[in-house]
């Protein structure tokens, strides 16, 4: 007690803090006093708010409220700089230190609390974080997007919030600064005070309406909220120049304004539809501020000026409904500014920049700045002087365009001169690419090589993946040689401080990540490690020291996608205000047609390329995209340099199909595609002849091949690998003793030499399980002498298992290279097998480098394809990439990795060998065995092929299975056929329906087979494993058929004629005995009496107990209110889809599989050790495990809802009248399809599904209603009445309103997803229904999927796959409905 008195007499007699001043606002007065330690205030003064707005007043009124009550402040705001820069202004007017915290998904308790570090001598210190700094220093602490943080991190905090009490990792307590005084602290203490001057200001985005995590009750209740008015805050952000504003900005100015405030105003039902137009981003009024002022715009600009300027400023409208862009345009119209073009800027050949500008010429004036000058429409010279780098210009205006290696097309320089202009203004810049799903390039790689050429620049690119944390972009963990651990720069940081151009490639796969660097691209401003941070300038007096640097004043940023994502998932208002963002625009025909051309191909041949590049692109939906390959202008240029290279192989049906993996496109897409083909006039070839290949002194030579249409064929001669460049490599050239050569194969090996030995390309080899992917190319490396190196994916597989090997050795951490780095350095062929097992963003590191040669590793090394600093991994020009991988889809349920490696890979589709490939393969491994017998195996193995692409069979049956049989055969003579397929058909036993294919296709090919599938396996174990026969004892008499007595304790019997479920028994229903009118089984071991006691059982008897097997069944029809035509009827229909049914069960189930697929968990206290931060666990971090658990949903995804489907069944007059081409019997078909399908499903709640028809008389007639329960009979009755309607309705058409109806119904439901599949039958033309009239309905609703079967009259009708690209199917045959129906219904859902 005398202590701590003491304590208190002494701390009375330090003299107190002089103010330096006294802060007024409004009714309230502060003491301002001088900061401890000024390199801790904000060094933004050229960004902070004017306190003399009244906006801005207000806000800093209600904080210093707060603050003076000792209260911490939440700010909701929309995304943007201005809650930020509010928080900073209000530190700067009171003269406080702040510490900042940027929060994103991978915050951790480490960040907020304290950090572990190894200094030199194995020592281990704790570092505070910028919160518990703050709150011992008595500084504001600004906590950033803490909608992005994890819901469990933020409780950390809620102690010290409440009251300021936090335990700390050193052993050390921050408590109350009260609580403190009161204690006895004699000598040492582990009681730290909390400064009565700390204060906490949050800052959010409100959710919803915007993504992210909803708050921790417990944590919102610490805080006093805020909203902050986006109206204001739009308005109150700094606008350089001052006065009379121009008219149309004046005009703009008012039009943002008003989207503004009607986007707050929107009622329930737009809100669900999300066709309103979105209110602009927080900086757009700044940005056209700064636009306008700098390049003052004509008179009047054309429609494509005008949208690719509201563009730049609202990229978000890129993706929106249409009929937002469309109230917009009116808005525009309205003011006077004239109508707004086409939000997707293709075609436009305008080498103008933003406002009509055009780019003038490029002078340097020293190492890192020039002067850009731009003529404007009116005549007049804008010069600017901006940030460069060091090196040589790419000079400008170019001398000589012809030399260069680009073509400096009119839209090349029209976004060149929109990314300087932007560039001009001092903004980072984001390059954002079209909404349409597929197009020509938009030069994204060139167009950033060639603007940091223009201006001497030093690019970094900095790849990213999925995998990269907010920290990791910022540092990255080291250990030096003692074993001490320290942090470095990260690519970006050390680009910030030398003044680089840093590429973020593929920036929308990390998703809100991003959001964390929001304040480096705003305010140049970010916090490093150990209290050191970067800040926009120096104030008075201050000096760049290790704690405190300033960002190189030619430091620039601009970032680019990866097209692998919807831009719905990434373009968010962040992302806007944090960049200017530049709309991508594709190349015009005639621009690509230029750059094919110059490959030295045949005109005619790009003519017919980009006739049908220009039709398959158009066909092209954003369901489908995500699957179907892109035909972009590479894969066209790849095309062209083959044609010209070897002008024999012109066969642009077999390149086309190739590009696009025709073989495992879904059965509606195939369609769409021979459309496609037969409209540019593309016909298919007869397939040529190859000859073995002979490896000669000269190369590997291809004898020419032959074939009834093959012209001018020539020998192809591709030289071998010269071993003494990598004499290290020889022991990884592939060896097979045996390979035996077919056409098919031989084929395929000559396209894989020429395309990667010639060409120079990279390779993606898809197909079914057992084509021979790995076989083919091991053995054309072996041919060519290839080095190979070999990895295979998996789940599991990480970015960083990909690089190196991490190996902890002495308490040091040691990375050894892994195959591909080897491969890479080395010019080796590099494996990668499995490649659809892995996660799709570790598969995409491979983009980067096939298309640059460019790969960034976790190690801080950086691989290039030249070498540009000390410790770069230089790509050998041998080095290739081969990836395999099953066909996408069903049955092999990989990922979908083909969308993220782009068009950088040349794709070829591995199949089957074709019969008479198969017939020389099969004879060259099985000469013992007659031809006859091989030609019938392999006409049946073609046959179940051909079953499975019908979908009447679930299995893909593939030259490994017929092999593996083939070798059975030829080893074992004396086993039978039956015996021998059992080796491949035993997976099937309880597969009835591919039992009975198999039946019918071995008959129909003469294979003799008496027994097959669950038949077969006891026929051979009765043979030949085992023979175990029950001999009843005593009477064996047979009296005449009965049920027998219900044993109630359920026991074995054995024999005799008294209990049901019997077994070995007689007259009584039971398994294994004679006599008996049914089969029953109470599930105990099974006695078989003999066959020949089986068989003896009089005539008299075997007939009474048919009589009442009949009388049986029809108690069970009765049951079921069924008569026996009836039931055969529903089993007719059954048996037609049995095989669409099984494959359709199976997608649906793999798709709720799949959402609650495992993935790794990491950052857990618990598990497998993560090789990511074994670092961390260096320095005694407790979470550095990992655990396989529940992936959660990306920030701002919905959480898993059912999907919401209607099926439309057309059940008007037609349907009857026209029933002999089969269309009503077909249809009642698909409808049990999905009644059995949906019926079967595990996880019955992920699908919230009804089934409805129209007629002539009604456009919605329930069939099946959502959530009804239906045995047999009821989906018997469903298809009855379906048939009945068609029977007395009256002639008529309610197409149009049945999707109307049902669009607007379905989108009612709580659903994660939405879909309309409608049948018709109509005869647009007699209705007066017209491709207008379809788009519309279809189109109702944007959140909607609706596909559209038109079949009889309406399959007629050309049009309707042009006018509904990817959406309307003419289905002439009607036989293909079920299968149709079934490929939009998966391609549809599994999105």
């Amino acid at each position: 007690m005398a202590h701590r008195r003491l304590k208190h007499l002494l701390h009375g007699l330090v003299p107190a803090q002089l103010p330096i001043g006294v802060l007024h606002l409004g009714d309230i007065s502060h003491n301002v006093y001088p900061a401890a330690e000024p390199s801790r205030l904000p060094h933004t003064d050229d960004l902070l708010l004017d306190p003399r707005d009244a906006f801005n007043l207000d806000n800093l009124h209600f904080m210093l409220q707060k603050y003076l009550l000792g209260q911490d402040v939440f700010l909701l705001s929309q995304p943007g700089p201005y809650a930020r820069r509010l928080a900073l202004t209000f530190c700067r007017l009171i003269n406080a230190e702040y510490e900042f915290v940027a929060l994103h998904r991978d915050v951790g308790e480490t960040e907020l609390k304290q950090g572990r570090e190894i200094r030199s001598g194995g020592n281990l210190v704790y570092t505070d974080s910028a919160a518990v700094r703050a709150v011992k220093h008595g500084r504001v602490l600004i906590l950033e997007g803490v909608e992005k943080a994890e819901r469990g991190i933020m409780p950390v905090l809620n102690n010290l919030l409440e009251n300021r009490e936090m335990n700390l990792d050193d052993g050390t307590h921050i408590v109350h600064p009260h609580r403190y005084s009161l204690l006895d602290n004699e000598g040492p203490s582990a009681f730290i005070p909390a400064h009565k001057d700390f204060r906490v200001i949050a800052i959010a985005a409100p959710v919803p309406p915007y993504p992210g995590y909803p708050l921790d009750p417990p944590f919102r209740s610490r805080f006093q909220a805020r909203f902050v008015d986006p109206l204001g805050s739009l308005l109150a952000l700094p606008q350089p120049a001052q006065g009379p504003q121009s008219p149309f900005f004046e005009k703009l100015r008012e039009i943002i304004m008003s989207t503004q405030i009607a986007s707050e105003s929107r009622n329930t039902l737009d809100a669900v539809a999300k066709s309103t137009l979105p209110a602009f981003p927080q900086t757009s009024l700044a940005k056209a501020h700064a636009l306008v002022s700098a390049f003052p715009p004509p008179d009047r600009l054309s429609p494509d000026q005008l949208a690719r300027l509201v563009l730049s400023l609202h990229p978000a409208l890129i993706h929106s409904p249409f009929v937002a862009w469309a109230m917009l345009s009116h808005q525009f119209e309205d003011a006077g500014l004239g109508e707004l073009g086409s939000p997707n800027l293709s075609g436009t050949e305008d080498d103008a920049g933003l406002l009509g500008y055009r780019l003038a010429r490029i002078e340097k004036v020293d190492d890192h700045t020039a002067h850009v000058s731009f003529d404007s429409p009116t005549g007049a010279t804008a010069t600017f002087t901006v940030a460069a780098g060091p090196h040589l210009y790419l000079h400008f205006p170019f001398a000589h365009p012809e030399m260069l290696e680009f073509v400096p097309s009119a839209r090349f320089m029209g976004l060149l001169t929109t990314l300087l202009q932007a560039h001009a203004l001092g903004w980072d810049i984001s390059y954002v690419p079209p909404a349409l799903p597929s197009t020509a390039s938009c030069s994204t790689s060139l167009l950033v090589r060639t603007f940091s050429a223009m201006l001497g620049y030093e690019l970094e690119d900095v790849h990213m993946y999925k995998e990269l944390g907010g920290r990791e972009l910022i540092m990255r963990r080291k250990v030096e040689d003692g074993g001490a651990t320290s942090w470095e720069p990260s690519p970006l940081i050390e680009g910030a401080w030398q003044g680089r151009l840093v590429h973020l490639s593929a920036m929308d796969v990390i998703g809100s990540t991003a959001g964390s660097l929001a304040r480096l691209v705003q305010d140049r401003e970010v916090e490093l490690w150990e209290k050191k941070r970067i800040v926009r300038r120096l104030v008075d007096g201050e000096e760049s020291s290790a704690d405190l640097s300033v960002a190189h004043r030619a430091f620039r940023v601009i970032s680019t996608a990866s097209k692998s994502l919807p831009l719905k998932d990434w373009l968010s208002d962040e992302h806007a205000n944090m960049f200017f963002t530049v709309p991508g625009q594709p190349m015009s025909q005639a621009e690509e047609a230029h750059i094919l051309l110059q490959t030295g191909c045949r005109a005619s041949v790009v003519e017919t390329l980009l006739k049908f590049a220009d039709k398959y692109r158009s066909s092209m939906t954003s369901d489908a995209v995500q699957k179907n390959r892109k035909l972009g202008t590479r894969s066209l240029l790849r095309i062209a340099c083959r044609v010209a290279k070897f002008p024999e192989d012109d066969d642009l049906h077999t390149l086309l199909s190739r590009a696009l993996l025709a073989e495992f496109l879904p059965a509606t897409e195939t369609m769409n595609l021979q459309n496609i083909f037969e409209e540019c006039g593309i016909q298919r070839r007869s397939p040529p002849f190859n000859p073995p290949p002979e490896v000669r002194d000269e190369g590997l030579y291809f004898p020419p091949r032959t074939g009834p249409q093959t012209r001018d064929a020539r020998a192809t001669v591709i030289p071998r690998f010269d071993a003494a460049s990598d004499p290290a490599g020889v022991s990884h050239v592939p060896h097979m003793d045996h390979f035996y050569d077919n056409s098919l194969q031989t084929g395929l090996m000559r396209d894989l030499a020429i395309d990667f030995e010639v060409l120079g390309e990279h390779l993606v080899l898809l197909g079914n399980q057992g084509v021979g992917k790995n076989k083919v190319v091991d053995r054309l490396c072996q041919l060519l002498g290839r080095p190979r190196e070999y990895i295979q994916l998996h789940r599991d597989t990480t970015v960083n298992q990909l690089m190196f090997q991490t190996v902890l050795e002495n308490g040091v951490i040691k990375y050894t290279d892994s195959p591909l780095l080897r491969a890479i350095s080395h010019g080796r062929v590099i494996i990668i097998d499995e490649a659809d097992k892995a996660a799709e963003h570790v598969v995409a590191i491979f983009r980067s480098l096939a298309g640059h040669g460019q790969l960034t590793l976790a190690d801080g090394r950086r691989v290039r394809e030249t070498k540009e600093r000390e410790g770069d991994i230089v790509v050998h020009p041998k080095f290739r990439l081969i990836l395999l991988a099953n066909r996408p889809g069903y049955p092999f349920l990989g990922n979908h990795f083909l969308q993220v490696l782009g068009d950088n890979f040349c794709c070829h589709a591995v199949t089957n060998p074709d019969m008479a490939s198969e017939r020389k393969l099969l004879s060259q491994l099985a000469p013992q065995l007659s031809e006859d017998l091989i030609l019938r195996l392999v006409a049946a193995f073609q046959d179940l092929r051909r079953a499975y692409e019908g979908g009447t069979v679930t299995y893909p049956y593939s030259l490994r299975e017929l092999l593996n049989l083939v070798r059975h055969m030829q080893a074992y003579p004396g086993d039978s056929l039956e015996v021998a397929l059992r080796n491949v058909f035993d997976f099937d036993v309880y597969k009835p329906e591919t039992i009975a294919k198999l039946a019918d296709i071995l008959d129909h090919h003469g294979l003799v087979a008496k027994n097959l599938g669950i038949e077969a396996a006891r026929e051979a174990a009765k043979k030949k494993v085992f023979d175990v026969k029950f001999e009843p004892k005593g009477d064996t008499s047979l009296s005449e058929p009965k049920y027998g007595k219900d044993d109630p304790n359920n026991q074995a019997h054995t024999g005799g004629n008294t209990w049901a479920g019997g077994t070995g028994g007689r007259d009584t229903a039971g398994l294994g005995g004679r006599g008996g009118y049914m089969r029953l089984f109470k599930g105990h071991d099974i006695k078989q009496i003999p066959d020949a006691l089986k068989n003896d059982v009089p005539d008299h008897v075997k007939e009474r107990a048919r009589e009442m097997a009949r009388q049986e069944l029809a108690r069970r029809l009765e049951e079921l209110n069924m008569s026996a035509g009836e039931a055969k009827g529903y089993g007719a229909l059954f048996t037609a889809v049995e095989g669409h049914i099984a494959q359709l069960h199976d997608l649906l189930e793999h798709l709720a599989a799949r959402e609650e697929e495992r993935v790794w968990v990491k950052r857990q206290t618990d598990g497998e050790l993560d090789d990511s931060r074994l670092t961390e666990g260096l320095t005694g971090e407790a979470t550095v495990y990992k655990r396989r658990g529940m992936a959660k949903p990306e920030m701002g995804r919905p959480q898993l809802k059912p999907k919401r489907i209607r099926f439309l069944f057309d059940v008007s007059a037609s349907m009857y009248r026209f029933q002999y081409d089969g269309r009503l019997k077909r249809s009642m078909e698909t409808a049990v399809m999905l009644m059995e399908t949906f019926d079967r499903l595990t996880r019955k709640e992920k699908y919230v599904w009804d089934i409805y028809g129209h007629s002539g008389d009604s456009a919605s007639i329930p069939l099946v209603e959502a959530d009804q329960q239906l045995e047999i009979k009821d989906r018997w009755k469903v298809v009855d009445k379906m048939e009945m309607i068609t029977q007395y309705t009256f002639a008529g058409d309610y197409t149009l309103d049945a999707i109307d109806k049902a669009v607007d119904e379905v989108a009612k439901f709580d659903a994660d997803d939405w879909f309309v599949i409608a049948i018709t039958d109509a005869n647009f033309a007699r209705y007066g229904i017209t491709a207008e009239d379809l788009q519309r309905a279809m189109n109702r609703n944007p959140k909607v999927h609706t596909a559209l079967i038109c079949i009889g009259e309406g399959a007629e009708v050309a049009w309707i796959p042009k006018n509904l690209p990817g959406r309307g199917y003419r289905v002439a045959n009607t036989a293909d409905i079920p299968a149709v129906l079934r490929s939009i219904l998966s391609t549809m859902v599994d999105n």
